[in-house]
This record gives structure tokens, sequence and C-alpha cells, in this order.
């Protein structure tokens, strides 16, 4: 079925977008922490930890510790997902599409 050219060239253009937003999500680093920074998590934009810092003050108290690194995890998680929005927001805003279609 072959489309109109206006419409080959939209999806053409929502492709390249697409796949320029999935760059910008893969360049996204975050750092998100705990305990008044006892405890910091590296991620990218795909949520894989880049690295993990714990202050050797926390090792002893494990319950403390494993609370802090679960909050500091969740908080790198927010922000990659905080920051893609605003991304994607900026990407998309450009297209007069009505608000919160995505």
């Amino acid at each position: 079925m072959k489309m109109p050219g206006n419409m080959q060239s939209m999806m053409k253009q929502a492709q390249q977008m697409q796949q320029k937003l999935q760059e910008q999500i893969a360049a996204i680093r975050v750092e998100g922490s705990a305990g008044g920074g006892m405890v910091s998590v590296k991620m990218d934009g795909h949520k894989n930890v880049l690295g993990v810092k714990i202050d050797p003050e926390v090792a002893g108290d494990v319950e403390m510790l494993q609370d802090m690194v679960l909050a500091a995890f969740n908080d790198a998680a927010k922000k990659v997902d905080e920051e893609a929005q605003s991304k994607m927001g900026g990407m998309l805003g450009g297209l007069g599409l009505p608000p919160g279609l995505f």
C-alpha cells in the first residue's frame, strides 16, 4: 500500500525524531543519592547503573545501608524519568500535538 507523499514525509520525519530522542535518552547521566550523600548511584538514560558510592561510615549498619541504597536507586531512576520526559516534551512540543497526548 502506497501512502501519499505528504504522509511518507511525515512518517520519515517521525522516525528521525524517534532516533534522535533515543540518542538523547542514551546520553542522559544522573546521580541519585540518599542519607545526605552517604550513598550515591550513577545511572544512564536506560537505567543502567554506572556506579555506586557508599560512605564507609554507613557500612556497619546493614539495614540502614540497604534502605539508603534502595532510596538512592529510586532517586536516580526518578531523575532519569524526569530527564527523558523533559527531552520528549521538548521534541514533541514542536509538532503542535494536543497537550497530554504523550
